[in-house]
């Protein structure tokens, strides 16, 4: 089991790797983003809790999901203290479990893109924003120790416009079913750059 009580950063490049297990569908992670809650302009957490942000400052081991750009619901796994903010965007992986439920929440595409990026791995787990507050370890969520992918690495995180400097995404190595780093057309050069 994992130490969720870890700050994002040293739990990320720890759960690369690990099982999500929800509805039916396994995914192993192979990509993942730390936020680091209050302290970073980059997270959901910056402004403090709102109304579609309470789940993000739950307990660790809390499911936040988030609907980014109207249509994809994204997933990450609150975790440091309690009331932090703080989280790990579950960006890609590869599904283990499941294959056929998988396909057919995202027919027609390549079973190497099932999960690749945060949008379409909350699909292939069937996650909605109702599912925002649920516990890992409860009611068929998981996320379990998973056989290690080889070299973790890392670098600046995807689409960030603020604190873009910080090494905070982390991917297996040579992953097929890693995505693809695309740097912010937002960024303003001195703007919270670290």
């Amino acid at each position: 089991m994992y130490d969720l009580t870890l700050s994002s950063v040293e739990l990320a490049p720890l759960i690369v790797g690990a099982l999500v297990r929800n509805g039916g569908v396994t995914v192993q992670l192979t990509e993942v983003e730390a936020y680091a809650g209050a302290e970073d302009p980059a997270a959901h957490a910056w402004r403090g809790p709102r109304p579609h942000t309470m789940d993000l400052f739950g307990a660790p081991g809390t499911l936040y999901c988030y609907l980014s750009h109207g249509l994809h619901v994204c997933g990450n796994l609150v975790c440091g203290t309690g009331g932090g903010g703080s989280a790990i965007l579950l960006r890609a992986g590869r599904v283990v479990a499941g294959l056929d439920l998988a396909r057919s929440r995202r027919p027609g595409v390549a079973d190497v893109t099932l999960a690749r990026g945060p949008g379409n791995l909350g699909r292939t787990l069937g996650w909605t924003l109702a599912d925002s507050g649920r516990s890992f370890g409860s009611d068929g969520l998981e996320i379990l120790p998973g056989v290690p992918t080889g070299t973790v690495l890392s670098g600046p995180r995807v689409g960030v416009s603020v604190a873009h400097g910080r090494p905070w995404r982390f991917w297996a190595d040579g992953d097929p079913t890693v995505s693809a780093y695309r740097r912010s057309p937002r960024i303003v050069p001195g703007r919270h750059d670290w």
